[in-house]
């Protein structure tokens, strides 16, 4: 295992290098499987705890922020970030292999989380609106359930963790910030949600970095992994 740094200094990998490991090619199908076969059941698995009985927590952060509908610039925070991280791994395969195996980890972390905290909906809460997103839902237009930890808010700070330039890092730390903050004011998720997000994001992502690139860092990619990002 390699200390997580390590994924943080490989700026020099190209995909042409990256392409003639076979443990990158393995990790890189093995992933494309497991994110396919997740967006197949989420549909699913939203239906039935949207179905289910949950406990409503009384949030006074909630209670003193008036619900407001941010539709629109949460989603400009997330996608804009998003097709930021997308073009940043059409040049760097670490990017890409880190995001995805972190992806991964959150969805199926969260599954197991929500199945575990059933809670309904907050007072006041106001659907989110993203066209994109929403396509998990499957046929329902928009889940009030899927809230311990909020997915919105992990998956921005997943990016923040995966991108490697410092600029890239900044903005997107500060959208995850924005995206945390503004659920809360749509009172889309409860404090604890968007509280434990980083928490849990950081774990996955750790967890992914030693699972998809551990073994990818033997052999002639070492001397590349030791430059460092400027």
């Amino acid at each position: 295992m390699y200390p997580l740094s390590r994924a943080n200094q490989a700026m020099g990998i190209t995909w042409k290098q990256a392409m003639q490991s076979w443990a990158f090619r393995s990790w890189l199908i093995i992933g494309h499987i497991l994110l396919i076969t997740i967006f197949l059941v989420l549909p699913y698995f939203f239906d039935h705890i949207e179905l289910r009985d949950g406990v409503f927590l009384n949030d006074p952060l909630l209670q003193v922020l008036p619900a407001k509908d941010l539709s629109t610039p949460i989603f400009i925070c997330i996608w804009s970030t998003t097709a930021l991280l997308i073009y940043r791994c059409f040049f760097n395969p670490v990017i890409m292999i880190t995001a995805m195996y972190g992806f991964i980890l959150v969805l199926f972390t969260r599954m197991l989380t929500i199945s575990l905290v059933p809670l309904d909906a907050p007072e006041g809460l106001i659907p989110l609106i993203d066209p994109i997103s929403n396509l998990a839902y499957g046929n329902a237009q928009f889940i009030t359930k899927d809230l311990f930890f909020s997915g919105h808010t992990s998956a921005m700070f997943l990016m923040s963790l995966c991108l490697l330039k410092r600029q890239d890092k900044m903005w997107a730390f500060i959208a995850a910030v924005l995206v945390g903050s503004m659920v809360l004011i749509q009172h889309v998720h409860y404090t604890i949600d968007v509280v434990a997000a980083p928490v849990f994001t950081y774990g996955c992502y750790w967890l992914g970095v030693q699972i998809s690139l551990s073994g990818w860092y033997k052999g002639q990619m070492t001397t590349l992994i030791r430059q460092r990002v400027r």
